[in-house]
């Protein structure tokens, strides 16, 4: 076996809250294994097994509320009974030494009547359902165009997951002396931030794409209107939990479940100077290569403007092999790369990366099964000498 090589991917990141020891970030994928939308004890250890001392994980998307969900068993952390289960999960990766942020979502229009509280539309920034269903999710019911007055509500959803997330639930004492105690294994339980999901066809991006958003008030029309609704969420959150808490996932350039732009580098490019003004944690934008799930395509787009832009710490995702991201980081591209199939069939995918050790193939026809352990924790380990 090639004796370890310093790489790029490798070395240590300092920059805002982070104190890493590589920059190889475990990228958020739906996992479809929290049974009635509460995360299992499987998930400790298929979060523990993928966690090194000084690296970052980002969750799988989590739904901020009951009308948040369009997939089966995907998990929330709206209720009491999710905090807690998260609690565990988190401190397996925390007793690695690894940092945690919480990915939160609510996926709009992809969603149908089954998975909405009694029955009800999915809501949307539209009443236009999806032409197609790129990602093979149930059928998809007419949207409910949520009005102006509603979106408040959503902004409020989105405060409370976040807090939901750094808080993991509040403390039950019986006694005042043990509150320093309790405080202390509250945080150690606690997520080290949240990942707003504004990717991918899902509500956020529902909001910010005009070819779906059609509205004519002041959550539609002009690119600021547009992203009116992104930007009250990450505001709102960061006065709940802190900026240096708070990341935000975007994909400009994608069309997924038909949430295309007509002009995705001025969005990507505003987004960028308009989150400035907060100090996020980080900025996590997909390639413009990833514009369909799972399909890279050429395109003369690029990042960098975008990585220029942004004043924080900049993720880079999207279809990335080891040697793309060497060089992404070589060059100054981003920041961090986050890795999302390579990093689910490596559960040692660092280790893998500084040994130049072959890599395990994904199978993508476990990705969404509900097996708590095929596809999911069974990928084996690279075998030590």
């Amino acid at each position: 076996m090639a004796a370890p090589t310093q790489q790029p991917l490798l070395t240590p990141y300092q920059g805002g809250k982070f104190s890493l020891s590589h920059r190889v970030v475990l990228a958020p994928l739906t996992r479809q294994r929290s049974y009635g939308n509460v995360p299992q004890p499987h998930a400790i250890l298929y979060y523990s097994q993928r966690t090194t001392k000084g690296g970052l994980l980002i969750s799988e998307a989590t739904g901020v509320s009951d009308t948040a969900q369009g997939y089966p068993d995907t998990p929330g952390i709206w209720t009491k009974e999710q905090i807690e289960a998260w609690k565990p999960i988190v401190n397996a990766v925390h007793e690695k030494g690894g940092m945690f942020f919480c990915q939160i979502w609510h996926v709009g229009r992809i969603s149908n009547t089954g998975f909405q509280p009694n029955g009800q539309s999915p809501i949307s920034s539209t009443d236009k359902p999806p032409r197609s269903n790129q990602l093979d999710a149930s059928e998809f019911s007419p949207p409910r165009r949520l009005k102006a007055e509603e979106i408040p509500e959503i902004v409020d959803h989105f405060r409370l997951a976040a807090r939901n997330a750094i808080e993991a639930g509040e403390p039950n004492m019986a006694c005042s002396l043990c509150f320093d105690l309790l405080l202390f294994f509250l945080l150690f339980d606690s997520f080290d931030g949240v990942e707003i999901h504004g990717a991918h066809g899902y509500l956020l991006d529902q909001f910010m794409k005009d070819n779906v958003n059609d509205r004519t008030d002041q959550y539609g029309g002009s690119l600021e209107n547009r992203c009116r609704c992104v930007l009250e969420i990450v505001e709102a959150i960061c006065q709940e939990i802190g900026a240096d808490k708070v990341g935000i996932r975007l994909s400009p350039f994608a069309d997924y479940l038909d949430s295309g732009d007509s002009d995705p580098e001025a969005l990507g490019f505003y987004m960028m100077k308009a989150l400035n003004k907060y100090g996020l944690a980080y900025a996590h934008i997909v390639e413009p290569r990833m514009v369909t799930p799972g399909e890279r395509s050429e395109t003369p787009h690029s990042l960098f403007p975008f990585r220029k832009a942004f004043k924080g710490t900049f993720i880079a995702v999207g279809g990335y092999t080891k040697e793309d991201g060497n060089k992404a980081i070589a060059e100054g591209y981003a920041d961090l790369v986050a890795f999302g199939r390579l990093f689910l069939a490596n559960p040692d995918l660092p280790r893998r990366f500084e040994l130049d050790a072959p890599l395990n193939k994904y199978n993508r026809s476990t990705f969404s099964i509900s097996d708590p352990a095929i596809g999911y924790t069974d990928y084996p380990f690279l075998e030590e000498a």
